[in-house]
This record gives structure tokens, sequence and C-alpha cells, in this order.
């Protein structure tokens, strides 16, 4: 089979035999695990959940008019294919871990690119992490102790805390409960029916 099209770049939501949530996958790789019979698609139609194999759901793209706008497409050479948002793993029921990774990433995706004494949205390029309270004075590398921080809030803050240098934090600082850049995903339309399955999930596997 011959695909085309970058909606196999498009993000797939993995849930394991117990309808949990377990990972974030490329379309690309979504769809070989359906071929192998590895998977199922879950789809939401008219309140409800359905499932479908490879064949079905291939047979039911046919019918463009019956999917939401959201939907990303793959084109073969006899037919197009509409991206599953979920497939669930037929034979995998592992639980996920519970914690979400602090890493650069995550702490980007969770202060959504702010700097957190100006306010200031950044290009990735432009931020840096602060220790909000230094290590120089015993701060540790933690969640509630880690704000993104534009170059110049950071050189002003310099070795000092916020009270010591007279600056003020946008907020508190927490661990989120999920993986916050799929937090990022679940603002948009496209990504809407992952809810109903994070909401009853430890979300902590990062997006691959």
């Amino acid at each position: 089979m011959i695909v085309h099209s970058s909606g196999l770049n498009a993000n797939v939501l993995v849930l394991n035999r117990l309808f949990m949530a377990v990972r974030v996958i490329s379309a690309r790789r979504a769809f070989m695990l359906l071929l192998k019979q590895a998977a199922e698609v879950i789809s939401f139609e008219d309140g409800q959940y359905a499932s479908y194999d490879f064949d079905s759901w291939t047979e039911l793209s046919q019918y463009r008019d019956q999917f939401a706008e959201h939907y990303d497409w793959v084109r073969t050479v006899r037919t197009q294919i509409a991206v599953p948002k979920i497939i669930r793993l037929l034979g995998y029921d592992r639980l996920p871990a519970q914690s979400v990774k602090l890493n650069r990433r995550n702490l980007y995706a969770r202060d959504h690119n702010t700097c957190q004494y100006c306010g200031d949205r950044f290009p990735t390029s432009e931020l840096t992490i602060d220790h909000i309270v230094p290590r120089s004075q015993g701060g540790g590398s933690a969640w509630e102790n880690l704000v993104c921080c534009c170059v110049a809030c950071n050189s002003k803050k310099g070795g000092r805390t916020p009270k010591q240098a007279h600056m003020k934090l946008v907020r508190k600082p927490v661990k989120p409960r999920r993986n916050p850049v799929i937090s990022l995903r679940l603002g948009s339309d496209k990504y809407a029916c992952w809810q109903a399955f994070l909401d009853n999930a430890y979300w902590t596997v990062e997006l691959k």
C-alpha cells in the first residue's frame, strides 16, 4: 500500500486493552498496528464510541461527508483513508506509569512558553529555566521550584529569590497531573475526543 500524505504525521491517542490512555503515536505507527491487526480504531459517533478494524475503517472512510472537518487524511493509490484519532491495543493491558517526567519540554508546555515573571510569551529559543529559589541558596530541581523565564528577567533576577529581586511570579508553579504537552493539544477541537479517556487515567507517558 503506497501512501502519500503529511497526515501520516498526525497524532493518535493509544489506549490499552482496558481503554486506559498509554501514549500518543504518529498516524504512520497507528496504521502499522491496524494492518497487523494488533489494534482497532475507536471512533466517537452520535454520543458513543464505536470500534472498527482496518478494513471496516477504510470502507467507512469512503463516506467522507460522515466525518467531522477536523480529521486528517492519507491517500493511497486506490483510495483515501481518514486518520483515526484513537486506537485501542487488543493485546496490551499494562497500566501507564504514574509520574510526569520533569524535563525542559514539559516545563515549557506547562507554562505555555510564557515567562513567569513578566508574563510575555516567547519562542522556545528565547526562554530559559529559572530556579525560583536558586541552587546557591538550597533550591532544588523540582516542578514547584522551576519556571520558564525570559533572558531579560533571568538576568534581572540573577542569583536571588523573587522576593530578594522584588519580582513576582505570574502563577504558583505546580506539578501537572498529566503530560502538559497533551494538555495543550486538548485545547484543540481536533483532539476533544481524547478528553474522556484522559480524565479517567493517569497521563504520564511522553509524547513519542
